[in-house]
């Protein structure tokens, strides 16, 4: 979850120039265009069954999260706050693969997850309440966190085969043309020419969109949704580790207890697994007969 938690630092790098919806609007303004140049240099080319179908994962993955996410952040919303209801998105993907994708989801795994979110609790207790937003804008982080899991299970649902670079182009086509459509409203396009802006959206473009989303696509369609989900409890652990690298952020106890925790949590899940892998019966084969 290093990739991505990227994002977290690129927004902090970033919005020290800028607003938030600039940066968003330039980010996937950049990544459209080298995605692009990309697929064309490779043949990639969509249907329209494709199309329709990345416009409305884009829009949920790519456009309505993070638009959410930065919203509540801007509207007063602590980072703890977020990252705790960016938590839940987990137990949501869960419990709608067990519904529409039949995927299962026993006792142990519930008992995991719920140990993986108690840790994330205590990662980011210290950044808990205190912030300055009023109460309406605390669904902002719910509703960005639910467009998310919502994604996550249809894109597992449609069983989308198209090409990772093609399938994130398209999303990316549709959250550059959002996020840049309500920059002209707002009147805030022109970017700032400042050598550390365009350093934020290099950062942005190279981790955050082809590194981390491109992973967790992949992991999606490899290793189900639950799964992929799951993977993104340590992103607050991991963010904290990265802030105080690079920005001096202070880390107490009760943090590293949390990811402590979140960390243990994710290797024995990873080794239960493999050990379940190990042992599950192989198909006997037929023995040919003279």
């Amino acid at each position: 979850m290093i990739l991505w938690s990227s994002g977290f630092i690129g927004a902090e790098l970033g919005t020290a120039y800028t607003s938030a919806n600039t940066l968003l609007g330039w980010r996937y303004v950049v990544a459209v265009v080298i995605l692009g140049l990309w697929c064309w240099f490779r043949g990639l080319r969509p249907t329209w069954t494709s199309v329709r179908r990345q416009v409305v994962l884009g829009f949920f993955c790519q456009f309505l999260y993070l638009a959410c996410i930065f919203a509540g952040v801007a509207a007063g919303v602590p980072a703890g706050t977020s990252a705790l209801i960016a938590a839940m998105q987990p137990l949501v993907v869960a419990a709608l693969s067990t519904r529409l994708l039949g995927e299962r989801f026993g006792r142990e795994r519930a008992v995991a997850m719920a140990v993986g979110f108690g840790g994330v609790i205590l990662v980011v207790a210290g950044d808990l309440g205190g912030g300055s937003a009023a109460w309406p804008a605390y669904l902002l982080p719910v509703v960005g966190m639910l467009s998310l899991s919502v994604g996550t299970v249809l894109e597992r649902r449609m069983q989308t085969n198209d090409p990772i670079p093609l399938a994130m182009f398209v999303q990316g086509a549709v959250a550059a043309t959002l996020f840049m459509a309500w920059n002209v409203v707002t009147d805030d396009v022109a970017p700032p020419m400042t050598s550390g802006f365009w350093v934020a959206v290099g950062w942005l473009v190279v981790l955050s969109t082809f590194g981390a989303y491109g992973v967790y696509l992949f992991v999606v369609r490899r290793r189900g949704a639950t799964t992929a989900s799951s993977l993104l409890l340590l992103t607050p652990a991991t963010t904290m580790v990265w802030a105080f690298l690079m920005f001096d952020a202070p880390i107490t106890w009760l943090a590293v207890i949390g990811a402590s925790v979140v960390c243990a949590r994710e290797y024995i899940a990873r080794c239960t697994f493999a050990l379940t892998r190990r042992e599950a019966p192989r198909p006997s084969r037929p023995i040919a007969r003279r």
